[in-house]
């Protein structure tokens, strides 16, 4: 065994002796330069499949920012629809507004001429009675209430002292009311009669009722004898319960005993007025 090791020993020595040291300076540096090369391959493919996987992430990222917009923009194209139909439907509605708009307008401009020639009436009425029955008596009132024009005439210029019987001036006075009443045959005459608070019991009669109603009726009686048709005349009594100032002095209740007649279009005329003027609004070709 001895011997064998050393024949081993001898022929390794002999081997090593057949490479010269140049030869085996020039492999040396030879397996350097090769593994520099695999060191260095190493690293650049190291490199590569970091940016490789970094590439794969910005495509998967760009993919799905791509599919995000598909989507935004298959929302937007949806938008737009819906906003066109809106639109449509909006204009649709906008019309339809600004129709309805000129409707009432019409109708505005229509019941305003109405007014104004309402207005132009009762200016006319209340001339005509101002300038027949006159304006220099403190017993007598012309004017108008809430658009109806009325004439108010003191408990003396009418009647006497707790009497429904007119007296001769009330026959001067009526006269010419009758006159401006017959004037205007599309109007009516209301009389109503007012009493003060003080009780009232003589004869037939039971209370003011009684009192302002017969009152009423003599006044319109004797506009029916100066020629006014029964049909335009309204007898109405009002009894104390409308007072124009309290009925604490002499003064203040013969103030409040006082004959109104007022002077106003029949309510039928009216409501044909309304319905006609309803008929030409409805009506597609006003």
């Amino acid at each position: 065994m001895k011997n064998l090791l050393i024949i081993v020993a001898c022929t390794g020595l002999l081997f090593t002796s057949c490479v010269s040291k140049k030869k085996y300076a020039e492999l040396e540096a030879k397996q350097k330069e090769t593994q520099d090369l695999l060191n260095t391959a190493t690293v650049k493919l190291n490199s590569c499949l970091t940016d490789k996987a970094a590439a794969l992430a910005r495509v998967q990222s760009l993919e799905e920012r791509v599919a995000e917009m598909k989507r935004t923009n298959q929302d937007l194209i949806q938008s737009s629809k819906e906003l066109t139909m809106l639109t449509k439907q909006g204009a649709t509605n906008l019309e339809k507004s600004l129709e309805s708009l000129k409707e009432k307008d019409l109708k505005i401009s229509r019941l305003q001429d109405a007014l104004n020639k309402k207005d132009s009436v009762t200016l006319a009425l209340v001339t005509s009675l101002k300038r027949e029955v006159g304006l220099n008596d403190p017993d007598i009132e012309i004017n108008v209430e809430k658009g109806v024009v009325f004439i108010s005439l003191s408990d003396k210029v009418l009647f006497r002292s707790g009497s429904y019987e007119l007296s001769s001036r009330a026959n001067e006075i009526l006269a010419k009311v009758a006159t401006v009443i017959n004037s205007k045959p599309d109007f009516e005459a209301m009389v109503e009669g007012h009493t003060d608070n003080v009780p009232y019991r003589s004869g037939v009669l039971l209370d003011n009722w009684d009192l302002s109603v017969k009152r009423s009726t003599a006044v319109v009686r004797k506009l029916q004898e100066l020629g006014v048709k029964p049909a335009q005349l309204i007898a109405a009594g009002r009894s104390e319960y409308i007072p124009l100032v309290p009925n604490t002095t002499a003064d203040n209740k013969a103030t409040n005993r006082r004959t109104k007649i007022l002077v106003l279009p029949k309510i039928d005329q009216f409501y044909t007025m309304i319905e006609e003027e309803l008929e030409t609004l409805s009506d597609p070709g006003n």
